[in-house]
C-alpha cells in the first residue's frame, strides 16, 4: 500500500467512526514508513469536511520539534472547518525520528518540550502573544490568526509512564492523556492516583483533572478469532519497532497474557473489550477510552469492521454501565459532540 493510500484510509476510518457512533478520533504524528501520517492537521481537516459530530484530535503532536504558534494555527484552522470540534494532545513523543529530521538535539529533549508547551498554552489563551524563552526568539504582542471561535482549544497533555510528566500535567492544570500499551491493564494505574493527588495539591478543579486512556487492540465478533487475526500484525509491528529501538518482539505467550482478562491489549470480542475497559475504569477512573488498531498493516476492510464493532457494540455496553455524560460536559464546555 502506498503512503498516500494509507493517509486516505485514515480519513475513511474517521468518517466511519462517526457513522457508527464514536465521538473522538485521534491521529498521531510519526516520521517512519510504518506510520506515514507525519502531519495530523491536514488529515483532520479532510475528515472535518466529511463529518459533523466527532471530535478530532492529535494523538500526539510531537511538540518538542515543532513550532507552537504554527501548531496552534493549524489546529485552529481545523477547528474552523469542523465547527469547534478539535482538540490537541501535545507530548514529548516516544519516537525520536523528528529530532534529526528537523535539526534538534536530543540532549534538549525535555527543555524543548517544557518551553514549547508553555508557548502553546499562551498562544491558545491569548490572541496577541507576549512570551520569551531560550529556545526561540521572543514574541512581543504579535497576533496569531486564526483564533478558535469557541475560545481556547482543549489541550490534553500526552504523558507516558514518567511520574514527572504526570505531575507536570497537574501543575499546568491540564487533563492527562496516557496509555496502557501492554502488560497488565491496571499495573500503571498508580499514575492516575498520582495525577489526582498532585492536582489536588495544586488546587485544580474537577474539570482540570480528567484522564484519557489509549491502548492497542482489535475487535472481532469472536474473541479467539480476533486474537488470531491481530497477532501477526502486532508481532510484525513490534518486531520492526523493536529493531529500531532495541527491544525484543513479544512472544506468543506474552501476547496471550496481555490479551487475557487482566491484560492491557484490548483484543477480543466486543464483550471482552467492554469488560476490560470497565476493569480499567475501576482503577484509572478515566473519562475517555480509545483503541489503536491500525498496526502492522491490518487490511483496511478488517480495520473498518473492527471500528464498526467498537462503535456499535463495545461503546453501548460501556455507556450502559458508566453513563453517557459527554467529555465536553465534564470539561465544562458548552459545545456538545
Amino acid at each position: 500500500m502506498s503512503e498516500a493510500q494509507a493517509i486516505r484510509n485514515v480519513v475513511e476510518s474517521i468518517a466511519l467512526a462517526e457513522e457508527v457512533g464514536l465521538d473522538w478520533f485521534g491521529v498521531g504524528e510519526h516520521h517512519t514508513p510504518e506510520f506515514p501520517v507525519s502531519a495530523a492537521a491536514p488529515v483532520l481537516a479532510a475528515a472535518a469536511a466529511l463529518t459533523s459530530r466527532i471530535k478530532l484530535s492529535s494523538a500526539v503532536t510531537v511538540l518538542s520539534t515543532d513550532d507552537p504558534v504554527r501548531v496552534y494555527q493549524q489546529f485552529a484552522t481545523v477547528d474552523a472547518i469542523s465547527g469547534g470540534r478539535v482538540e490537541m494532545i501535545p507530548g514529548r513523543g516516544s519516537s525520536i525520528e523528528s529530532f534529526p529530521l528537523f535539526g534538534y538535539d536530543l540532549q534538549d529533549y525535555d527543555r524543548l518540550f517544557a518551553e514549547k508547551l508553555d508557548l502553546l498554552i499562551e498562544v491558545n489563551r491569548s490572541a496577541r502573544v507576549s512570551w520569551h524563552g531560550e529556545t526561540r526568539p521572543a514574541l512581543t504582542g504579535q497576533y496569531a490568526p486564526p483564533r478558535a471561535e469557541q475560545g481556547p482549544i482543549p489541550i490534553w497533555l500526552g504523558v507516558g509512564g514518567n511520574p514527572g510528566s504526570v505531575v507536570r500535567a497537574a501543575q499546568l492544570g491540564l487533563p492527562m492523556a496516557t496509555g496502557v500499551l501492554g502488560g497488565s491493564a491496571i499495573r500503571s494505574a498508580a499514575n492516575a492516583e498520582l495525577y489526582r493527588r498532585a492536582s489536588a495539591h495544586f488546587g485544580n478543579s474537577p474539570q482540570q483533572t480528567l484522564v484519557m486512556l489509549g491502548s492497542p487492540g482489535f475487535v472481532l465478533e469472536n474473541g479467539n478469532h480476533a486474537r488470531e487475526t491481530w497477532w501477526p500484525h502486532w508481532h510484525q509491528f513490534m518486531k520492526t519497532v523493536g529493531e529500531q529501538r532495541g527491544f525484543s518482539p513479544p512472544t506468543r505467550d506474552s501476547y496471550e497474557r496481555d490479551t487475557g482478562p487482566q491484560g492491557g491489549l484490548l483484543v477480543g470480542s466486543p464483550e471482552e473489550i467492554a469488560e476490560r475497559i470497565l476493569l480499567m475504569h475501576e482503577h484509572w477512573g478515566h473519562v475517555r477510552q480509545y483503541i489503536h488498531m491500525d498496526m502492522g498493516a491490518v487490511p483496511q476492510r478488517e480495520l473498518l469492521h473492527a471500528i464498526e464493532l467498537f462503535g456499535t457494540q463495545v461503546r453501548p455496553i460501556v455507556q450502559s454501565e458508566l453513563g453517557g455524560t459527554s467529555v465536553d460536559a465534564l470539561m465544562g464546555r458548552s459545545i456538545s459532540a
